[in-house]
């Protein structure tokens, strides 16, 4: 499983991971294939280290390269308000 970490303001860190991911690779990409939503994006889940509540978020399907960590820890904490 690929999975991602981010800390935000709040010094949380995050442990980020596509739905799905814990799947076989072949599986995992067949069923990021089939839950892509028309815009080409993919829900990532979003899971904190404290005492705050998992995020769910929808990010282009190369979050993995192609968001900064900056970025995703900007867009959880949008997601939390």
């Amino acid at each position: 499983m690929t999975q991602r970490e981010v800390t935000d303001t709040e010094n949380t860190t995050w442990t980020c991971v596509q739905v799905y991911g814990t799947l076989s690779q072949e599986n995992a990409d067949k069923a990021a294939e089939l839950t892509e939503d028309t815009n080409g994006e993919v829900t990532v889940v979003c899971t904190p280290s404290g005492g705050a509540q998992t995020v769910r978020l929808q990010l282009p399907k190369d979050w993995m390269e192609a968001v900064t960590d900056e970025e995703l820890a900007n867009q959880i904490e949008a997601q939390q308000q």
